[in-house]
């Protein structure tokens, strides 16, 4: 976490956990409007003269669609087509970046460097330059005005104010990413809070992810989907004109070929124990050996109440039902909002 972000948070009331985002204790579970710090997430910067060619090579979408006003979702995947990490992607000044679990980095940071050869480009860690926040809700909608001059509206548009990023995130409630130097950060903070934010955890900001349908890989869940899976292609997180890239046989043959088995639901459940991304789903009747179904990712929304995305077989999932592990409670299945498309 960058220092100056870590001692004006901590000043705040802030605890900075494990993974590197500071949490507060009286934070509410589910308020209507919030500011998340996003610490956990770190950022690779991709640069030099060769920079958008070298991506255009490694990752799911046509990285020359990103602009100074536009992100994108994107991911990088094995030669066999399954995602070992995925990222928001935006272009900073002549340098791109990638926004992603710092429990994902050093894996994504070396396989990138392996793919450089002769290159000119470079490939850093840039984490801790800048800082990330997220801001769920309408009420400081005002203070972002003033201070990015105005909001940007459609899904994954970005406004700039000098140094300092604003991206519209997809979802039922608005919210925006906010990505810049501390001293920004800073004064947004402290100026959203103002007007009526209250401080909230990370781990709301997981939660709207959920809402929305937007998949996060994690460790436990590398190398474990192909895109499409993960419902990817279906959030602008795949091109299939762009050419070839790691994987790109494999995806594109699910994609024209093949019939896509499996797809990623929102679920709900109760239950006392925790959810966690990778655990194995259970169905009646499945005979995968890969298990009928695997979480993406789950987060409590009440107590012993979780909400998750879930990548299952289509046939399971349209059966008897999905449960947690083997003899665990069943699962609530539902389309996400933006459904399902031609992936049936």
């Amino acid at each position: 976490m960058n220092q100056d972000w870590q001692a004006f948070l901590t000043a705040r009331g802030g605890a900075v956990g494990d993974d590197g985002a500071a949490r507060f204790d009286t934070a509410p579970a589910d308020p209507d409007c919030a500011l998340t710090d996003l610490s956990h997430l770190g950022l690779i910067a991709v640069g030099g003269p060769e920079a958008t060619d070298f991506l255009q090579g490694q990752v799911s979408n046509d990285v020359r669609e990103v602009s100074d006003t536009h992100t994108q979702l994107s991911s990088h995947c094995s030669p066999k087509g399954r995602m070992l990490a995925n990222f928001r992607l935006l272009r900073r000044g002549e340098s791109l970046f990638l926004l992603l679990p710092r429990s994902q980095m050093e894996g994504l940071l070396k396989r990138l460097r392996m793919f450089m050869l002769r290159r000119n480009a470079s490939v850093d860690d840039a984490s801790d330059a800048l800082v990330c926040c997220g801001v769920i809700g309408t009420c400081a909608d005002e203070v972002l005005t003033t201070r990015f001059g105005r909001l940007p509206q459609g899904d994954n548009e970005m406004v700039r104010a000098g140094d300092a990023a604003l991206i519209r995130v997809a979802g039922p409630v608005p919210r925006y990413l906010f990505i810049g130097p501390a001293a920004d950060a800073r004064a947004l903070w402290a100026e959203a809070t103002a007007a009526g934010a209250g401080e909230a955890n990370p781990d709301l900001w997981s939660l709207h992810d959920i809402r929305a349908g937007i998949p996060t890989v994690v460790p436990e869940t590398a190398d474990a989907f192909v895109p499409q899976m993960a419902n990817m292609q279906l959030i602008d997180g795949v091109s299939f004109h762009k050419g070839c890239y790691t994987g790109q046989e494999v995806v594109a043959r699910m994609q024209y070929l093949g019939k896509l088995k499996r797809r990623m639901y929102i679920a709900e459940v109760d239950t006392d124990t925790a959810p966690k991304p990778g655990d194995v789903l259970s169905a009646p009747g499945s005979k995968s050996e890969q298990g009928p179904g695997r979480i993406v990712d789950a987060r409590a929304s009440a107590p012993g109440h979780w909400e998750l995305l879930v990548v299952a077989e289509v046939a399971a999932a349209e059966g008897d039902g999905l449960q947690l592990g083997d003899d665990g409670p069943l699962l609530s299945l539902r389309a996400p909002a933006y459904g399902f498309g031609d992936a049936a």
